[in-house]
């Protein structure tokens, strides 16, 4: 069967925007986008036409998320003073007993509702590891990886994490995500970029998120540093020997972590020499400008990223650091920093909307199936209201002040979230 989604505005990173365009679809795949006579004319009789009062767009891609802590709100709703302060409250609940898989579940449900079609969902108790595939969303399951020393990593660590990866559902996807440089000992972050390229997955990694981190990783010292001293880390290689003299991301990169299967969160305090590094590694870093405003933290360099031609990618993180999981919102707050940073380019509307789509699928390895509308694509799709009378304009909306919810969400062809049940439907040629 052919469907048809007829909208007002139809917009897709790097091609021109329609007007009363439309998409048709069918096995799971877009047959054609364009105008809707010319949609409706290459469709023939008999296809069921659904009518849409927005724009319609890709299915948006939340390049990092946690669904797992979807449960843990009451965090992301605070104000806190820094990463420390953040991380306290977060302790404060992480290990009060709770249904991993029940909150993974309403996090993917609140995903679909915001137009999300694809995710890198980071899983870090296996009750929540089936989310993405229960709920027939795209992307990568990534399993989390922290706490290991390297001398515990030899004894168990790498026949620990097959079986890990092993027990999530193969669909959609899998992949490792060793957390985070200071809470993996050095040998075992290099032996993990070894592991996912022998198991042929993708990394994704928190990197450059707070300050500490540098000091942490150029002289072993610093609050960060002796939080995990603290708390029986000491041995780690980093702290032991008084840290590598460089930032993280070279750090990152003399691992072998840095490579076009790899993709970081976060991504906020690299200079002008990371952000090249980056580039010439083939990294797109997912920013998520309101979890480090909730964490205290600084803004991400978007507008540099920007000029130099950095891949980038938009992602909510979790509830328990951001207010909603709508990655609009985050693109609204990406628009203000780079307006505020001095990116005065009229393309920032383009290039964003670019990110939460197109280039939060390239950041997963999947922009040949999603992440844009065309011909032979994945039929990833979301209708969005808006109120503006042209197209620019509802790009500009849509950028600047994007809805909450969608109405609607179709992931592989399959509507999977619908806010109007009552829209039109009709049938081509009829």
């Amino acid at each position: 069967m052919v469907v048809v989604h007829r909208a007002r505005f139809v917009l897709s990173p790097g091609a021109a925007a329609v007007t009363d365009g439309a998409v048709a679809v069918a096995g799971g795949r877009i047959l054609s986008v364009g105008s809707a006579d010319e949609v409706l004319a290459s469709v023939g009789p008999g296809a069921v036409v659904h009518e849409w009062d927005g724009a319609l767009t890709p299915g948006l891609v939340n390049a990092h998320t946690h669904l797992q802590y979807s449960d843990m709100a009451a965090v992301g709703l605070a104000a806190h003073a820094g990463f420390e302060a953040w991380m306290s409250a977060f302790m404060e609940l992480y290990p009060v007993p709770r249904d991993w898989g029940a909150s993974a579940a309403a996090g993917a449900a609140l995903a679909l509702r915001s137009g999300t079609t694809t995710v890198a969902e980071i899983v870090t108790d296996a009750a929540a590891g089936s989310a993405v595939h229960d709920a027939g969303l795209h992307g990568i399951a990534f399993w989390e990886v922290l706490g290991w020393t390297e001398r515990a990593w030899d004894e168990r660590g790498e026949r620990t994490v097959r079986a890990q990866l092993a027990a999530l559902p193969a669909t959609p996807a899998i992949g490792l995500s060793p957390h985070a440089i200071y809470s993996l000992d050095t040998a075992v972050i290099r032996d993990l970029a070894r592991l996912s390229a022998e198991l042929g997955v993708r990394q994704h990694i928190h990197a450059a998120e707070s300050a500490w981190e540098d000091a942490y990783v150029r002289s072993g010292t610093g609050d960060l540093a002796e939080r995990w001293r603290a708390n029986g880390r000491g041995e780690f290689a980093l702290l032991r020997d008084g840290g590598v003299g460089t930032g993280v991301i070279r750090y990152l990169d003399d691992l072998g972590a840095l490579n076009p299967s790899t993709h970081l969160a976060h991504g906020i305090y690299v200079d002008a020499a990371d952000r090249a590094l980056l580039r010439a590694r083939g990294v797109s870093v997912a920013l998520c400008p309101r979890s480090n405003a909730v964490i205290g933290l600084d803004a991400p360099p978007v507008a540099a990223y920007l000029r130099e031609g950095n891949a980038i990618a938009v992602g909510t993180d979790s509830l328990s650091s951001s207010p909603s999981l709508s990655p609009w919102h985050d693109v609204a707050a990406l628009h203000d920093i780079a307006r505020a940073q001095g990116y005065a380019a009229d393309d920032l509307h383009a290039r964003l909307f670019a990110a939460a789509t197109i280039g939060g699928a390239h950041a997963l390895g999947m922009d040949a199936d999603t992440g844009a509308l065309r011909p032979g694509a994945r039929a990833d799709l979301a209708v969005f209201p808006v109120s503006a009378s042209t197209a620019r304009d509802a790009l500009a909306e849509l950028v600047e002040a994007g809805p909450d919810e969608a109405s609607l969400t179709v992931v592989g062809g399959r509507e999977r979230w619908t806010r109007t049940p009552g829209h039109d439907r009709s049938s081509a040629g009829v």
